[in-house]
């Protein structure tokens, strides 16, 4: 992963220029076939589900480019395929882009809004004699399709204009079932693209779109329907995915034969791949719809709400996507790497506190009973403006269960009777004295001393501490709160892989939730999106969805341990 980043670093220079910049400055310097234009880029994101981590490497890298350059970058929601498209995944990726900290202004558009147009320019291929109606079936037109050393047959190729156009028409106004006829674009049954020989550009299609009603029983597919909207928005970049290389000659053959103002220029960058996730539509759905998660929303799914949920920043997020480049080969980041970029925004703008997740009861036993006093501890060292709080230590402390052993293993420095001293965080020094346990054997209390020349975890005599310091929450004070500890949703670092089912790759060990957990007192009355460095453990949110007062919810977000290797 290292050669990655390092590679990507390599891809653009250091005022950030990436080879999508150069075709750009290309285009538009004098003799450029923009120049004196505005970069004009659009985002086009399909309606049918939630936004994930790999659309943000294309939102970056549209709405990015046109600011870099002073321009104009459209949202439009492609809306061409009515069998999968929901108004909730459209409010949905609006508040996700807004979210990231990027807006479209006015310029909001949908597919749909283009449809009379395409149909007219359909038929203007047909009647210039570029496009034909086709009655092959599907399976049909697979055998038919050849193969490099084989033309392209089809038996309606020649068919005559008028007769394609009356057909055109009346698929048009469902006098035909799904299936049984398709509009082609008849370029190059010869073609050594299989994406040109003669493309089907309009299937039938009887289902009920979520804006244009039952108006339509013809839609365009999306190679047809791509270029038309980014040329009726004057779009001068079309930035897009890898896969679409070999489409561009199609790109620009309806460009080229289709009556339209403006003339795009396509452009392909590599997408975004990380490992141990699935970035496919259709499998994030199956998770959501086989209950393998709880919603689109889930901590443990890639996408945008997800990860909002979990904790994630839209700093991070950005950073993340600058920081592994544009390129044109594909690769695939680790996840550390995006864990990597949030632990450091978290670093910089979290509030630390102390939580205790797995809490045993710690008694200081020469501590006056009913006595209690309090410690200025900062908010953020690194945020002098944050502030400070004050925190109550009295003789009943919560301390984590890992914190102590009865019989201690090599190399443990912390509790555990007769053992070294140790720093209560920002209090005293407390040695282990003893424990009690229930029935079954489990710890439920120890006894430790502490002295009391050693306020502020220092000692007064300057000796050195050779145990660990431990943090803790006063047990008179502390919150009960409940604590949710994500991990990899896929235990395998491919499961979009072809060769694999990836149900089967799934973690059955990506969640788990502890109860009874005690967090500060000043933690009662926080409100969601709220960021925490629970000190010694990691960073934290509340939960969005399932926090609320009296009920506290904390999505672990990233763990303080950084497993990316740099």
């Amino acid at each position: 992963m290292a050669e990655e980043i390092k590679n990507a670093g390599q891809k653009e220079n250091s005022e950030g220029r990436n080879f999508i910049h150069a075709f750009i400055e290309e285009d538009i310097a004098p003799g450029g076939q923009y120049e004196g234009m505005t970069v004009h880029t659009r985002f086009p994101p399909e309606p049918n589900g939630y936004l994930h981590i790999g659309h943000c490497k294309a939102l970056c890298i549209d709405f990015g480019t046109a600011e870099k350059y002073g321009g104009r970058c459209n949202l439009r929601m492609d809306d061409t395929n009515p069998s999968k498209e929901d108004v909730e995944y459209v409010e949905a990726i609006q508040e996700d882009i807004h979210w990231l900290g990027f807006d479209w202004d006015d310029r909001f558009f949908y597919a749909s809004d283009y449809f009379e147009k395409m149909y007219e320019c359909a038929v203007g291929l047909i009647q210039k004699g570029l496009a034909y109606v086709c009655e092959l079936t599907p399976e049909q037109m697979k055998e038919m399709r050849g193969d490099v050393n084989t033309l392209a047959q089809c038996p309606y190729r020649d068919r005559p204009v008028e007769e394609s156009l009356d057909l055109f028409q009346r698929m048009r106004a469902g006098e035909f079932p799904d299936g049984s006829m398709t509009l082609r674009a008849k370029i190059d049954p010869a073609s050594g693209n299989f994406n040109m020989r003669d493309p089907v550009i309009y299937r039938i299609n009887h289902a009920h779109h979520h804006r244009q009603g039952d108006k339509w029983c013809i839609y365009p597919m999306y190679d047809f329907a791509h270029p038309i909207e980014d040329a009726l928005e004057g779009i001068t970049h079309s930035l897009c995915s890898l896969e679409f290389e070999a489409h561009r000659p199609l790109y620009d053959w309806v460009v080229a034969n289709c009556d339209l103002p403006a003339k795009p220029r396509q452009i392909e960058f590599a997408r975004l791949g990380i490992d141990h996730t699935v970035m496919s539509k259709r499998k994030l759905r199956a998770l959501v719809e086989g209950g393998k998660v709880s919603g689109w929303d889930d901590p443990r799914m890639p996408t945008l709400c997800g990860l909002r949920r979990r904790g994630y920043t839209p700093a991070s997020i950005r950073n993340f996507c600058e920081r592994i480049g544009v390129a044109k080969a594909a690769n695939t980041v680790e996840y550390a790497f995006l864990e990597h970029c949030l632990r450091e925004d978290l670093n910089e703008t979290a509030r630390r506190t102390m939580a205790v997740l797995r809490p045993v009861k710690l008694v200081i036993t020469n501590y006056p009973a009913g006595q209690s006093e309090t410690f200025t501890v900062e908010n953020n060292p690194n945020r002098p403006e944050d502030g400070t709080r004050e925190i109550t230590f009295s003789r009943e402390l919560w301390v984590e269960a890992e914190d102590f052993l009865p019989e201690p293993v090599p190399k443990y420095k912390r509790l555990y009777p007769g053992g070294p001293e140790c720093r209560l965080k920002g209090a005293y020094l407390i040695k282990c004295v003893g424990y009690e346990t229930d029935e079954a054997g489990h710890v439920t209390e120890i006894a430790a001393e502490y002295d009391p020349d050693s306020r502020g975890g220092d000692p007064a005599d300057g000796r050195k501490v050779k145990g660990a310091t431990i943090h803790w929450v006063n047990a008179a004070d502390a919150i009960d709160a409940e604590v949710r500890l994500y991990d990899d949703l896929f235990l395998d670092e491919a499961p979009d892989a072809a060769d694999k089912d990836f149900l089967e790759c799934l973690n059955p060990k990506s969640l788990e939730i502890l109860t009874g957990c005690k967090v500060e007192p000043d933690m009662a009355g926080r409100t969601a999106p709220a960021s925490f460095q629970f000190m010694r453990v990691g960073y934290f949110c509340l939960d969005s969805k399932d926090s609320r007062p009296g009920h506290l919810v904390f999505n672990r977000s990233v763990g303080l341990k950084d497993s990316f290797k740099k």
